[in-house]
């Protein structure tokens, strides 16, 4: 047989589907991939229900049903005082990895470097090396993941095209701040490269802080492409919405690789997204307030037990280092061992950087109800008194 895409061949089942798996096997309280165990609003869901009966349902148009890219140029407007056209600068895509996925397709040619930020989502180097493109990784460092002048300095280059950018960030948590944009504006000016934003969880941050897109930045509307997620915003991440906003010139490239990926998403879901986003602000401003009480819960029962949680700034995630707990292994073989012993899964952080990674590190999702979190953390204890 001749050889196989190696991109894909050679990579390996997802940690994520890895670790369900294990959780699934041995019973395990599962904060590890990061899904709510709730679903978002009923009025989305009845209003989904009744497009659905009511039809039709035929392909939709490509760019997005009008409703919904209407509602998301409201959005932009409203929380960021972005103006973007509906008609020419917003795509509605199946879920946020697709938006990810037509973006990097239509911005980046082969050759092209792309700056990754580590750690960084898994999806980004598999679809960056895909398309021909060289990943440049800029590596962060716990606990404050600061993002320096000298470490971008050391990334950019004359064939930097992109540079992803996912504030805030899974898994660290950061929120990116002021002063670190700026700092990413100036070298995409320098190098006349784009950015591809990664704003999935834009309303799950904390403490008071509040996300901000590059693009607002001055001279930045034109050089990004924002990327969103009904999944995230509305708890709904099974329904696989998202879209794609920038400059008409950068939306008509990444439009033309969505047409053959998926082409369309499902029209009762846009109908439905479309009214949440005009009707159901209340919803994702109040999970952010009940998702900071769930990871001050979990953050202080992890600390009894040993573990050393991270700032999480944002996100569905808390990161802790285990090193306290003088686990013997990796941090692959610590959430293997939990899940197996203690039956409650988590993810190591290895698996989001390339190279000699980190090894102390793991993530705990904590976008579950109060009740599950009590449960994991009741076994956990229950394990390290023990051992």
């Amino acid at each position: 047989m001749k050889p196989l895409n190696p991109t894909f061949a050679g990579t390996g089942t997802t940690i994520f589907t890895v670790m369900s798996a294990l959780a699934n096997q041995h019973g395990a309280v599962n904060l590890g991939q990061g899904f709510p165990d709730t679903d978002g609003p009923l009025a989305l869901r009845e209003r989904a229900a009744q497009a659905l009966i009511e039809g039709p349902n035929q392909y939709p148009p490509m760019m997005g049903v009008e409703a919904l890219r209407q509602a998301l140029a409201g959005h932009a407007k409203r929380f960021y005082d972005l103006n973007y056209d509906w008609r020419s600068e917003i795509v509605v895509t199946s879920g946020g990895t697709e938006a990810l996925t037509a973006s990097i397709m239509g911005l980046v040619k082969p050759g092209d470097e792309v700056v990754l930020i580590e750690p960084a989502y898994d999806s980004y180097r598999p679809i960056v090396e895909a398309v021909g493109g060289v990943a440049k990784p800029i590596r962060l460092a716990a606990p404050g993941w600061n993002l320096t002048e000298q470490a971008l300095a050391a990334a950019f280059s004359d064939k930097t095209k992109v540079i992803m950018l996912n504030s805030p960030m899974n898994p660290a948590g950061k929120v990116f701040a002021k002063a670190e944009l700026e700092l990413v504006a100036k070298f995409l000016t320098k190098h006349d490269a784009l950015a591809v934003c990664d704003e999935v969880y834009e309303h799950l941050t904390f403490d008071g802080l509040k996300h901000a897109p590059l693009a607002t930045l001055p001279g930045m509307r034109d050089r990004c492409v924002r990327v969103g997620s009904a999944g995230k915003m509305f708890s709904l991440t099974g329904w696989k919405v998202g879209w794609v906003e920038g400059p008409a010139a950068l939306i008509g490239a990444v439009a033309k690789a969505h047409q053959f990926i998926t082409f369309t998403t499902p029209n009762a879901l846009q109908i439905a997204v479309a009214h949440g986003i005009d009707t159901a602000q209340d919803f994702f401003l109040n999970l952010a307030k009940e998702l900071q009480g769930n990871r001050d819960y979990l953050a202080r029962e992890l600390k009894e037990i040993g573990f050393d949680p991270l700032p999480a700034q944002g996100t569905y995630f808390l990161t802790t280092d285990i090193g306290g707990l003088r686990f013997n292994g990796s941090d692959v073989d610590f959430c293997k061992h939990m899940t197996e012993h203690a039956r409650v899964a988590a993810i190591p952080l290895s698996v989001f950087f390339t190279g000699d990674a980190p090894q102390t590190l793991v993530r705990f999702a904590f976008c579950k109800q109060r009740k599950v979190l009590e449960e994991a953390v009741s076994r956990l204890k229950a394990h390290f008194e023990r051992h």
